[in-house]
């Protein structure tokens, strides 16, 4: 049962992995009964600090579970917690002491103190002796005030004492004496435990150690292993339950004999092989018949021990005739029997140890500073302390903490994110220890839902790694490849495939949903980015952001993702990426593009040539693929552009013209460099030529023939370019000189026109190079022919080099200043002005500073730089009102001004479209303000129906009946201005009695109360030991039809199990809007009432950390109603079994 030695030494000295988690299953040990009632699956529920108590905690009688310590009980099922909301819970600290009830965490509280009160054993150097720290530990891990710890305190101290066991394993013997003629003995040992050692008294007497088990121990308490015939090192590998009272006074003892059997003296001198056999012979004579020989002893002290050891042991002699009688090989666990605790009584050993697992690891995770992403499972020593001494003090084996330790890291990685390497620990643990026989058929179950929901979840942060596992947060690429490996090695486990049946084919399960991971990242990045403005202008940028963040995400996925998947399951990220991204881009720019004629706007051929680029840049990736089949959906991606060349052209063009122009206005025509003679003009002109050129390189058009025309346009516009300039370089330097008259002064400037010209001259003659003429004719060679490109291409340069001119364009750019501080004390002013000024005064004076800054910025920046300035701007404001809405203490009136002040400045930025577009301004600090400060501008009644809306739309999205549901007809008369409602019955409610069943009743009112102050609640009759009660009763309440349309206004049905001591247990809730009621809308009672369709309402729960609309209103504390509210409200949360 224990196992081999260095497993259970593994365990007991490798806390952070061996002492950890609790479990989804509980699991029986081998010694325990199978006869008890079967257990019913536990969802995890990690548990932290319970809030402090102020009553005092009274544990159940104890005459109710008497006799019963193999007993199990069956307590209900709950639901499995979310997935993602870990980081929440280890930042803000919540309290999740629900997941446990109180009387569960009392009862567990009362086994921690009662393992700490009862420990044995000498303490391990790594571990906390001192009981004081502990007790102190415990009590701040399960959130215990000082008068609960001291109340249950008290009760462990006047439980019975467990009955202390030394469970001792002989487990073999080396070097020891032979007694035999043959040279050998034939080994027994006597073991056994004497109460009162005198020795302990005196322990320089030697006079002790020479009394036999058999004098010194009754004889009913003596154990006796088998005996292992003629040898010298026997092994027994024998286990016995030794039983004391008083750990300090008692002593272990053990004897070694050599058993002899009666044999005749011929016999005897058949075995004699030398002259120490003789001597033997000589020596049994003298002895009497039938007498053993004796070997040695051991004899240790309790109190010496540690909970568990394993270690080999001298074997003492009585006389000094022979000292060296050998060693022998013990292991020693101090274990208890008979607890009498509430938990140990009716519940298996396996089952409470997960739960104080669950509970002090919870604890400690809540304590890591660091958050959970950095835990590795390092608990503290008195965690690993207490963990240890109910493992020992319970006789878990190995196998079962190993096991409970798996299906606790791998449920717990499910919930909050940690450190995947924790479970290789556990997966090398199982693997070593697998033997499927030793597991019960529910614990094989449990196991291997462990290993498929564990896979399950894995696949699924593959499927979303771009989101899980953000290159922009820490050690992201070390969490993602620690997941890949743990599920690499829990596939390859023999308990995965023995308890699997269904072997699956993880590298395809991972490609199938890094595929489908990516199509939903595509179409998120697609909504995310989709324009405001349904416009070709705006469509033509959005899809040109899409593909910047495509191309973003292949360079991640190519460079640094690609390895690990590529190392761990052979599969190719990027390709599977490359492909799926490829095709969903060409079906998307597809779709938009198919409006594109000849007759578009020059914003949206310019917006479409970026979008072209980042296609390009798209489709070149796929000299990464390593192999492809079948063409790509990109491969003609030119042709969709084809009516939007021209425009490219032009607008590359017109540029450039426009550039020569201003650069020429501006010139001095003197040089520009010491050693230049040229004049600045020439510098704009070379750089407007090269941004020509750049065009051309960016186009790189696929199509020969196309690319040709494209080339004669683009050499067509840079002579005329050339020529203009020859023209406007010489009107300039005429009109320099007739407004100085100087003759000297006038020749310079020719001298310097010459020497532009001649400059120019130069540019042209290198566009051949730059625009790569060559190529071009290699490329066309097949479609054109070499003569007609000499004559329409060479020719033309030629006859611009004779006549050529400089155009120039005088570069603007505009300075802005910042206006942070005067936004700032405006809206000071607006948030510090009186109540009494109405909202739309207030907000004057900050809007007459932005109109006259704002107008003057406008007029002497570019658009580009002037959008930059009020995105600064618009995040500077919103962090202002976010200050401003965030004092304490404020009034309604207050909020009103802060939100009209919002909304005007969300209009003035955006100016109708002129400024920073929608989706710019609606950031999410601008929705969460404006939500914000709409709610807290609102009256308290305002703010309830806001509730109860809010309720009526989640009864609306829910489907889940985990709690049952409620079945009802409802009907309203205009004649009688009556609501009647027929209750039907309710299925599938949740046992929340002890017998598996519950006692449900249905009250039925009418809400918000302030709508309906004189309707009083109904109730149903209360069907006993019922989960789907037919109720089939009808209530009638007057209500006028326009309370009927009020925001908020519903039929509110809660389901309660009755209880006849205490509160009623909640069941669940639903909310049916008197808005749809059949018939308001009629004039007269049209609907018959047999005609009402049944209405079948899912059961729901509240959350129990409440909402923005509760807190809120908790905050209105001189507002009666406000409070009432939150405080029937708050009744239901802590009923509540939701999780966040």
């Amino acid at each position: 049962m224990l196992g081999h030695a260095g497993q259970r030494s593994s365990f007991l000295t490798r806390v952070p992995f061996a002492a950890t988690l609790g479990v989804t299953h509980p699991s029986a040990l081998p010694h325990e009964s199978a006869q008890g009632a079967a257990i019913t699956r536990l969802n995890w529920k990690p548990v932290f600090q319970h809030p402090p108590c102020s009553r005092t905690v009274a544990l159940p009688p104890r005459e109710a579970t008497a006799g019963c310590e193999e007993a199990r009980i069956t307590p209900p099922a709950c639901q499995l917690p979310h997935i993602f909301y870990c980081l929440w819970i280890l930042e803000s600290k919540m309290d999740l002491s629900h997941r446990f009830s109180k009387r569960e965490l009392v009862l567990l509280y009362e086994e921690v103190l009662y393992t700490i009160r009862h420990r044995l054993g000498k303490p391990e150097h790594h571990h906390v002796a001192d009981s004081q720290e502990l007790y102190a530990y415990v009590q701040k891990a399960f959130g215990m005030d000082e008068e609960e710890h001291r109340v249950i305190m008290q009760q462990v101290k006047e439980l019975e004492s467990p009955v202390f066991c030394l469970k001792a394993t002989v487990k073999e013997a080396k070097g020891i004496l032979g007694k035999d003629v043959s040279g050998f003995s034939d080994p027994y040992c006597l073991l056994g435990i004497e109460a009162r050692s005198q020795e302990l008294a005196h322990p320089d007497h030697k006079k002790r150690m020479k009394a036999v088990v058999k004098d010194l121990i009754p004889e009913d308490q003596i154990h006796r292993t088998q005996v292992i015939s003629q040898t010298l090192s026997p092994v027994w590998d024998e286990t016995f339950i030794l039983e004391f009272e008083d750990v300090e006074m008692a002593s272990f003892h053990l004897d070694m004999w050599d058993s002899d059997v009666m044999e005749s003296v011929r016999h005897k001198l058949g075995e004699l092989t030398d002259l120490h056999g003789l001597k033997r012979i000589f020596k049994d004579a003298r002895k009497d018949k039938g007498q053993d020989d004796f070997l040695g002893n051991v004899v240790l002290r309790l109190k010496d021990l540690h909970c568990w050891s394993d270690q080999w042991y001298l074997l003492e002699p009585r006389t000094e005739t022979y000292p060296n009688r050998g060693q022998c090989h013990l292991q020693f666990l101090l274990t208890h029997k008979k607890r009498t605790t509430i938990s140990s009584r009716t519940q298996p050993s396996y089952t409470v140890h997960r739960h104080l697992l669950q509970q002090l690891v919870s604890y400690e995770i809540l304590q890591h500073q660091a958050g959970s992403i950095t835990w590795d499972g390092e608990l503290s020593r008195h965690a690993s302390t207490v963990l240890y001494l109910h493992a020992t003090q319970k006789d878990l084996s190995d196998f079962h903490q190993v096991m409970a330790q798996w299906l606790a890291y791998s449920k717990l990685y499910q919930s909050l994110e940690f450190n995947s390497n924790c479970l290789l620990h556990q997966i090398t643990s199982i693997e070593y220890q697998w033997v499927q026989e030793r597991l019960r058929p529910e614990q094989k179950a449990e196991l291997a839902e462990s290993f498929q929901s564990l896979l399950t979840y894995g696949v699924s942060l593959i499927r979303r790694f771009r989101i899980i596992f953000p290159l922009s947060v820490p050690r992201s690429t070390e969490r993602l490849q620690s997941l890949l490996r743990v599920l690499v090695q829990m596939c390859k486990m023999k308990a995965f495939r023995e308890l699997c049946t269904l072997s699956p084919d993880l590298p395809g399960m991972v490609s199938t949903a890094l595929k489908s991971g990516t199509m939903e990242w595509f179409h998120m990045q697609k909504q995310h980015l989709k324009p405001m403005v349904k416009s070709m202008e705006e469509n033509g940028r959005a899809l040109s952001r899409l593909l910047v963040e495509v191309v973003g995400d292949l360079q991640q996925c190519q460079k640094i993702w690609n390895k690990f998947f590529l190392n761990t399951f052979k599969l190719n990220l990027f390709s599977i990426a490359f492909l799926e991204l490829e095709s969903l881009v060409a079906e998307h720019i597809q779709e938009q593009l198919h409006e594109i004629d000849s007759s578009m706007s020059k914003p949206t051929a310019e917006s479409l040539f970026q979008l072209y680029m980042n296609l390009q840049e798209l489709y070149r990736m796929k000299d990464f693929l390593p192999k492809r089949e079948g063409p790509l959906a990109l491969r003609n991606f030119h042709q969709w552009f084809k009516e939007a060349v021209p425009q490219w052209l032009q607008k590359a063009y017109t540029i450039a013209l426009e550039r020569t122009q201003r650069a020429i206005q501006m010139d001095q025509l003197t040089p520009f460099g010491e050693h230049n003679k040229h004049s600045t003009s020439t510098v704009d002109l070379s750089t407007c030529y090269a941004q020509i050129v750049k065009t051309w390189q960016q186009l790189s058009w696929p199509d020969p023939e196309e690319a040709f025309m494209i080339m004669v346009k683009l050499v067509e516009d840079m002579c005329k370019i050339a020529l203009m300039y020859c023209r406007l370089i010489k009107e300039r330097a005429e009109a320099l000189s007739l407004s100085e008259q100087n003759e000297g002064e006038a020749a310079n400037r020719l001298c310097i026109v010459v020497n532009n010209i001649k400059q120019l001259r130069l540019l042209i003659l290198r566009l051949p190079l730059q625009l790569d003429w060559a190529q071009l004719e290699q490329r066309t060679e097949a479609v054109i022919d070499p003569q007609q490109i000499q004559h329409t291409l060479h020719n033309q340069l030629d006859s611009t080099v004779s006549c050529l001119d400089h155009e120039i364009r005088d570069v603007v750019q505009a300075l802005a200043t910042k206006l942070e501080k005067g936004i700032a004390r405006h809206i000071q002013e607006l948030s510090s002005s009186s109540d009494t000024q109405e909202p739309e005064d207030s907000i004057i004076p900050l809007m007459k500073f932005l109109e006259s800054e704002l107008q003057y910025l406008n007029e002497h920046l570019v658009q580009e730089n002037f959008n930059s300035l009020l995105a600064l701007l618009w995040r500077h404001t919103l962090a202002v009102l976010s200050a401003a809405a965030g004092q304490l203490g404020s009034s309604t009136q207050h909020y009103k001004k802060l939100h009209y002040a919002l909304k005007s400045l969300e209009r003035c930025f955006h100016a109708d479209g002129c400024g920073l577009p929608l989706e710019t301004l609606h950031t999410a600090a601008f929705l969460s303000l404006e939500t914000h400060l709409a709610l807290c501008s609102s009256t308290s009644r305002k703010l309830i129906q806001k509730y109860f809306s809010n309720r009526i739309q989640q009864q609306l999205d829910t489907n889940s009946e985990k709690y049952g549901a409620v079945t009802i007809k409802a009907l309203y008369r205009p004649s009688e201005q009556k609501l009647h409602v027929d209750v039907l019955n309710a299925v599938n409610l949740i046992p929340l009695d002890s017998n598996g069943s519950s006692d449900p009743f249905v009250q039925l009112t009418l809400e918000p109360r302030h709508e309906f102050p004189e309707v009083v609640a109904r109730t149903t009759q209360c069907k006993r030991n019922e989960l789907h009660p037919l109720f089939d009763e009808a209530f009638d309440f007057l209500v006028p039809p326009e309370k009927c349309r009020q925001e908020g206004a519903c039929l509110l049905l809660t389901v309660f199990d009755y209880d006849t001591l205490g509160a009623n247990d909640l069941e669940g809730e639903a909310f049916f809007p008197l808005c749809r009621l059949p018939g308001l809308d009629a004039d007269e009672d049209q609907v018959n009432a047999g005609q009402v369709p049944q209405t079948r309402l899912p059961l729901t729960h509240p959350k129990p950390t409440g909402d923005e609309i509760l807190r809120l209103l908790e905050s209105r504390k001189g507002d009666k109603e406000a409070q009432a509210f939150v405080k029937l409200r708050k009744q239901r949360a802590k009923q509540s079994k939701e999780t966040e």
